[in-house]
């Protein structure tokens, strides 16, 4: 992939070509260096620190940021094809992709003054720092504003205590943007987000998750005691930290639908190639309605999930609203991909429950995207919200 072709180096016409090689390369890539490992990553729950570095040299690792910060400078449609080529293969490698690039990149891309993004972009955007992003804590998911992390004002300084769960990058991370509480539980513009540097005094990684899925994406805590950092590492302004993340969440929410349409294609592919091949009474089980009709069903859901995932990578690329149109797709392609796995293991039948073949894998990994970046359940309340305004 050429880093140095920028979105505002291209005219509409050329972006569906871009768009094609690098659908191209990110396959490539995956075939080469992914597919023959996916097995033993998962097995091991091994994350692959290095192949994200690699990543970077493609330019996968800084697809959303300005060229002038270090990034590749393309859009959200660029992006999505990218996670889906990889989560077709691992949905792993998809999900680690996605969380560094519209969680602690565009975070700070976002609301980052210039000293922060030319301090932190340049790095995150070749792979050479990995990014992580922490709201999350074992006792709030949703209930974001009962956060017990703390982020208490010492002179030109912030000491951080508490603790973050289920972060992707948790422990590996090189930087992480961290939303802590700087008001008291329950009220208004209580957050206030921040910039930590791993090796800070009093920010360490705790314990990793052991998962059903998504294995070789690291998921682990991320603890602070009284950790010190000066006010140049608040990310805007005091109380904004909840209102960035919601904004945040649009793309993230589109991120996770592209891993979701990722999985459902790699899960469509193997049960499609193999319905072709596997015999029974003398002829291939394609043949017969029952299998026939469940991969029709599985094509249209994938189809819907592309449009809608699709539709809105070009709303945020364009500038528009997307917060309901973001939800949406994320709703409906994460559904789809546990659905897609589930029929996947189906045709399979008994060779599906075993390791000899991907689907049990991909029906593993598919779960995670309805409850990362928020559950189903919560993707309907945004929905409603947006509809009943």
């Amino acid at each position: 992939m050429n880093t140095e072709i920028g979105e505002n180096q291209v005219s509409t016409s050329e972006k569906s070509a871009i768009a094609q090689l690098i659908i191209q390369s990110v396959r490539d890539l995956s075939e080469r260096l992914i597919r023959p490992n996916t097995r033993q990553w998962d097995e091991k729950q091994y994350f692959p620190a290095d192949l994200f570095r690699q990543l970077g040299e493609q330019g996968l690792m800084g697809m959303l940021i300005p060229v002038e910060y270090g990034g590749v400078g393309l859009g959200y449609e660029e992006y999505v094809a990218s996670i889906v080529e990889l989560s077709r293969v691992d949905g792993s490698i998809g999900l680690s992709m996605a969380a560094h690039n519209s969680l602690c990149c565009n975070h700070i891309l976002l609301f980052g003054n210039e000293e922060q993004k030319h301090t932190y972009l340049p790095q995150l955007a070749t792979g050479e720092w990995l990014g992580a992003w922490g709201l999350t804590e074992p006792n709030t998911g949703s209930d974001a504003g009962n956060m017990r992390t703390t982020a208490v004002r010492d002179g030109n300084d912030w000491v951080l205590n508490g603790a973050k769960n289920f972060i992707t990058h948790g422990k590996s991370c090189n930087v992480a943007v961290v939303i802590a509480r700087t008001g008291e539980p329950n009220t208004a513009h209580n957050a206030t987000a921040f910039i930590v540097e791993r090796g800070t005094a009093g920010f360490s990684g705790g314990r990793k998750e052991d998962k059903l899925g998504m294995r070789a994406s690291e998921t682990a805590e991320m603890l602070f005691q009284d950790c010190r950092i000066p006010d140049s590492q608040r990310l805007g302004e005091i109380g904004d930290g909840f209102i960035q993340s919601l904004k945040v969440l649009d793309g993230g929410r589109i991120s996770i639908a592209a891993l979701s349409l990722g999985i459902a294609y790699g899960a469509y592919d193997a049960a499609l190639a193999y319905a072709k091949e596997r015999e029974q009474f003398g002829q291939p089980i394609a043949n017969y309605q029952g299998i026939s009709f469940k991969l029709a069903t599985m094509a249209t859901d994938i189809e819907a999930s592309r449009l809608l995932t699709y539709q809105a990578a070009m709303l945020k690329d364009t500038g528009k609203p997307v917060t309901k149109e973001a939800a949406m797709a994320k709703l409906f392609a994460s559904e789809t991909a546990v659905r897609v796995a589930n029929e996947a293991v189906q045709i399979f039948g008994g060779y599906g429950y075993t390791k000899d073949f991907p689907v049990e894998k991909f029906y593993r990994d598919a779960k995670l995207c309805t409850i990362g970046e928020g559950t189903s359940e919560i993707q309907k309340v945004v929905i409603a919200r947006q509809i009943l305004k």
